[in-house]
């Protein structure tokens, strides 16, 4: 999981990427302008940052060169705009922004940015740990970098249903229960539940809905 920060002066848009983030199991830190921006980097040390470039208070691009003279350029930004020129997108890139994202996001495109932005940080953050780490390895001995990571996949327990009902209902419940199943097994991700049942991720999260299975479950046991 990691921790994620949007800003982006539309509500309706901060929205769908918080609820887009948030069923992937990440923590979302929303911003509406560069100001709210400003405080949360310096509060939150975000792992990756969605980054607006029009916005009225004061401009992505020129948000990303203050965050890079001020050296707190140490995480992947991903720029997004609507109206952006080329030009625009190869300065804000140059400035050190990972990618730019143009409007409407598709949600593949932004799924897949956000995954090489957090494998760049991690990257970039083992790089800079590798020194401390083999410091420390005669200490650690044999241990198992694993050995204290206790996450629960194993699936909810088998039910038993009653087929004396209306088969919409029977069906409800063995749906329910069916995507409960794969939650479980991928600790929460809808991305690979949907590439599991084989159905497009935005229809799989309008499903669950309809038939009130507790994401936030999911959630919890990635933690």
């Amino acid at each position: 999981m990691a921790n994620i920060l949007v800003v982006d002066d539309e509500h309706g848009i901060r929205d769908l990427l918080w609820e887009i983030l948030n069923d992937e199991g990440h923590q979302v830190e929303l911003a509406e302008n560069a100001a709210q921006a400003r405080a949360a980097r310096l509060r939150e040390r975000p792992d990756l940052v969605l980054l607006d470039i029009w916005m009225p208070d004061t401009d992505g691009v020129t948000l990303l060169k203050e965050w890079s003279s001020l050296q707190l350029l140490t995480m992947p930004v991903i720029m997004m705009s609507g109206h952006a020129t080329i030009d625009t997108a190869v300065e804000a890139t140059k400035i050190g922004a990972l990618a730019f994202l143009e409007k409407p996001i598709t949600l593949q495109k932004l799924l897949k940015a956000v995954e090489q932005g957090l494998m760049r940080g991690n990257l970039r953050n083992a790089q800079a740990a590798a020194p401390q780490r083999e410091a420390e390895v005669a200490p650690l001995g044999d241990a198992s970098p694993a050995a204290s990571l206790h996450v629960d996949n194993s699936p909810p327990p088998s039910q038993n249903f009653v087929l004396d009902k209306p088969l919409r209902e029977a069906r409800d419940e063995f749906e329910k229960a069916y995507f409960e199943y794969h939650l479980a097994r991928e600790s929460g991700s809808m991305t690979r539940v949907a590439e599991k049942t084989g159905l497009e991720r935005t229809h799989l999260y309008r499903k669950l809905k309809q038939l009130g299975v507790d994401l936030t479950r999911s959630k919890r046991s990635q933690a």
